[in-house]
């Protein structure tokens, strides 16, 4: 188990959160749950409702859709971040390849945290942008 400091400093890694205070990633280390998939297992399936972010601590995690692997996913990444702002349902298969260990935040945890801290949804809004903006510009916008 991951002391609250230790969360934190893991946070602090990921890109997702670069923007977040350190005294707020407390808070947020505070309702990340630790969950453990052996090789093989679903984090979460393709059209399932998208209630939850993972954010790998250890392992590598598949991403798949309709037989095809879109991406592999390491330590520090981050799976399932829309689902903090979107009800839709999950667009892709996530599955542990090797022994995987995540923090997972649920979007209801998430939302009751946001509605005491709202530095944390600005910073988090920032990362998001600069993404899309990223990506745009990636394919020519």
């Amino acid at each position: 188990m991951y002391s609250t400091i230790e969360k934190v400093i893991f946070l602090q890694a990921v890109d997702i959160f670069s923007e977040v205070r350190v005294e707020d990633l407390t808070y947020l280390a505070l309702i990340a749950e630790e969950t453990s998939f052996l090789p093989g297992a679903p984090l979460y399936r393709i059209n399932e409702p998208a209630d939850a972010l993972y954010l790998i601590v250890e392992g590598k995690v598949g991403l798949h859709r309709d037989g095809q692997e879109i991406a592999v996913l390491g330590p520090r990444e981050v799976l399932g971040a829309w689902s903090l702002f979107d009800n839709q349902p999950r667009v892709a298969t996530a599955t542990a390849i090797e022994e995987t260990r995540t923090l997972r935040v649920s979007r209801e945890d998430f939302y009751d945290l946001l509605s005491d801290h709202v530095r944390i949804t600005e910073a988090i809004l920032k990362v998001l942008a600069r993404r899309l903006r990223a990506l745009a510009h990636q394919v020519g916008l």
